[in-house]
């Protein structure tokens, strides 16, 4: 037998942890299974069923028996269904074929991210930021360069914050509007200046705008919205957020047609298409009545007030007011180093723990001192889960 040490492990899956979210939603399922009741605030899941047009179209293409492979980046219906929902919402004008469609959001954003990021690039990152870019960008031997917000400021990221972290390597920004985790919405103003920016100095800014259309604040931009620098902007869309759709697996990304091609090849080496029936349902989706969206969006702010009313019952706990999306990101600082509570991810588990309430710590988005609720839920879960937080918070002194 040798005694030559092996290396199973490439560096490359040493460069990534695993999901937060998904590691926390594991232990909330193991929970449950056990019979635990959970105020469960962890997976960013809407609670609504997928609306019913949607499952027609899906049960419709079974029934007809289009369950075979198709064009890796998606059939020409449903990449044209895609980029007309885009341009009539946004004014922007991009053809079916600079869209790819992709098997989730996620696969979208790491696709563009192999593709763009080679090892050294740097990639500017604002935080709080959703867990997965940092890894994604590492993964791909890229650099993460955090650029911090202020939370006085309700996390507002502007050109200016973003220019003073440019350098000869920088390749791109990233930018999450609605941002998971925080609610926070690049104003119409400062997306355009950040896109300009980038155009200006040829560097690509990569927009996650998966909840773009869960925005409260009445102005709904894109990124791709402003044509004349679309040679640096990708798109990465979702929708699993929009339509209620996260278990079938539905994303696309926009962007110039080199781009397109080259995520589109790697895709042909992965997963190939998306679903057959799925694209289907997704044509569905973005073609047919939008009142379901305007429905789901108008009971998520309703979630949204009611948590943020009951936060106020919780002495010594702070929160933002989110513009978009559907998270709360409560500072929890008053209560760290009081009743054995190291961090906010001790703070995490034991509200798990001894609460049964779930959260995600703030470590897992760039934060010391937050944790994230997801508001996607039952009207009476947030009122029971606010309550026990409420009780566990008092405890510690």
């Amino acid at each position: 037998m040798s005694t030559i040490a092996t290396k199973i492990f490439a560096d490359r899956i040493g460069r990534i942890e695993v999901s937060a979210t998904m590691a926390i939603t594991a232990a909330a399922l193991k929970l449950k299974a056990e019979g635990v009741n959970l105020a469960d605030f962890g997976a960013g899941e809407p609670h609504f069923a997928t609306p019913q047009h949607i499952k027609a179209a899906a049960i419709e293409a079974i029934e007809k028996n289009f369950t075979r492979y198709t064009n890796v980046a998606g059939i020409p219906e449903v990449r044209k269904a895609i980029v007309d929902r885009h341009a009539a919402d946004f004014g922007s004008n991009y053809a079916p074929d600079e869209c790819v469609f992709t098997t989730g959001g996620k696969l979208a954003l790491f696709n563009a991210i192999q593709v763009l990021v080679d090892h050294g690039d740097e990639v500017i990152l604002p935080v709080p930021y959703w867990v997965s870019f940092k890894d994604i960008i590492q993964y791909a031997g890229g650099k993460p360069v955090f650029v911090e917000s202020d939370e006085a400021e309700n996390f507002r990221v502007t050109a200016k914050m973003i220019e003073a972290a440019i350098t000869p390597k920088t390749k791109a920004i990233i930018l999450n509007t609605p941002s998971n985790p925080s609610g926070a919405v690049v104003s119409p103003q400062d997306l355009e200046a950040i896109v300009r920016l980038a155009h200006k100095h040829e560097i690509y800014v990569l927009l996650d705008e998966c909840y773009v259309y869960l925005n409260f604040t009445g102005e709904i931009v894109s990124g791709g919205s402003f044509t004349d620098c679309k040679e640096h902007v990708v798109v990465l869309g979702s929708l699993s957020k929009t339509y209620a759709m996260t278990g079938w697996r539905a994303g696309f990304a926009l962007g110039p047609k080199p781009i397109i091609a080259a995520m589109s090849k790697l895709q042909s080496q992965s997963t190939s298409n998306t679903a057959s029936m799925v694209q289907r349902a997704s044509i569905a989706a973005v073609s047919g009545s939008q009142q379901c969206v305007a429905e789901m969006r108008a009971d998520y702010i309703k979630l949204r007030d009611r948590v943020l009313d009951g936060f106020k019952t919780i002495p010594g706990l702070t929160c933002t007011v989110p513009q978009g999306a559907f998270y709360v990101y409560p500072n929890v600082k008053n209560f760290i180093g009081k009743g054995g509570v190291k961090s906010a991810s001790d703070l995490a588990a034991k509200l798990l723990s001894e609460a049964h309430v779930v959260v995600v710590p703030g470590e897992a988005f760039g934060t010391t001192e937050h944790i994230r609720l997801s508001y996607a839920v039952a009207h009476d879960v947030v009122d029971e889960g606010v309550k026990r937080m409420r009780e566990y918070l008092a405890t510690l002194s």
